[in-house]
């Protein structure tokens, strides 16, 4: 079986949020794949020398180097270690995340042309990234989505009276998690008896003004910090409402698996959003930074019949094609 070196931040065991490299990662190990790992340490200068250290020493063993590749601070872990693999003949493979990525390609073109047009294949998880890339005259590009195993993920029968809304993001500002509090202020005026809950770890300032605006408000949100999937999988259960108020998003898999969760989502339409959700068909999309929007399409859920039933049965059918079983003869089909 061939044997993967996976460059990426591998950061779960310091508190953030479990990224492709080790969701993925495991999938394929789970598949046969010997697959070596770079970085996890959490000193971004020390992760950068281990993931240089690993390509070279692993160069000879290793049939493919994949890069998971964002827009910021990471795509220039993404350009040394392309460009080092360029140097010692290893075949790498971009593995593309990120709403923002578009915009990159174009602010930073040189650089961008020196990882993609080099690249063995760049992989692009969603539809968004794809058309993306290929209008910007890249043409080494395969579709392998996102992926979660459906299975994991039960639909208990929900109870529409009052919203219980559900946030799982980490807390950063392009997340806009203050978009949430300033929404559930505005849906406990129609609603006294609503709840939230914000799961994720912090990333930056943001939660910090989160924790202040909710204070000044004096209103009451439960904040859970980072759990692990089956633990917000389990506290699912008590929500039915889950919303995404990011300013820029590619394919989140927190939403996907919303979606195989049986939850409502209601979400602002940016980056890759419109490629994943349908506004009334599997989901309500409002515009970005829009609060008096999305109080409008949450409080549907609670006064439109059937309207939340339909929308999480058609999103939750929506979402079959993420699963592990169908993606990963597309990862085999590439790799062996």
């Amino acid at each position: 079986m061939k044997s993967l070196l996976y460059i990426g931040n591998k950061l779960s065991d310091h508190g953030y949020t479990s990224t492709s490299i080790e969701t993925l990662g495991t999938f394929l190990e789970g598949e046969g794949f010997h697959v070596y790992y770079a970085s996890s340490k959490k000193n971004k200068v020390l992760r950068m020398l281990e993931m240089i250290v690993k390509t070279i020493k692993y160069s000879k063993n290793v049939d493919y180097v994949l890069i998971d590749t964002y827009s910021t601070k990471n795509f220039w872990y993404a350009l040394v270690i392309s460009q080092l693999c360029r140097i010692l003949n290893l075949k790498y493979i971009p593995n593309l995340h990120g709403g923002n990525l578009p915009n990159r390609i174009l602010r930073s073109r040189f650089f961008s042309r020196l990882i993609f047009n080099n690249a063995y294949i760049n992989i692009a998880p969603s539809y968004y990234l794809f058309e993306a890339f290929k209008k910007n005259g890249y043409t080494n590009l395969k579709y392998i989505p996102s992926t979660i195993e459906t299975q994991l993920y039960t639909t208990p029968s929900k109870e529409f009276k009052a919203p219980k809304i559900l946030w799982v993001r980490s807390f950063a500002k392009i997340y806009n998690p203050l978009m949430a509090v300033k929404v559930f202020i505005k849906i406990k005026e129609i609603f006294p008896e609503a709840k939230i809950s914000m799961v994720g770890p912090k990333k930056d300032e943001s939660h910090i003004k989160t924790l202040k605006y909710v204070k000044k408000n004096n209103v009451e949100v439960v904040f859970t910090g980072k759990l692990s999937k089956k633990e917000w999988i389990k506290l699912s259960k008590e929500y039915n409402v889950f919303i995404n108020t990011t300013h820029f998003d590619n394919t989140p898999i927190s939403v996907i698996e919303a979606l195989a969760l049986g939850l409502p989502v209601v979400s602002t339409n940016v980056g890759g959003i419109p490629y994943l959700l349908e506004h009334n068909v599997n989901a309500l999309l409002v515009n970005d930074d829009d609060i008096t929007e999305m109080t409008n399409q949450i409080n549907r859920l609670f006064t439109e019949p059937n309207l939340a039933q339909n929308l999480a049965e058609k999103g939750k059918e929506s979402i079959k094609i993420f699963d592990w079983e169908l993606v990963k003869k597309q990862w085999i089909e590439l790799l062996i």
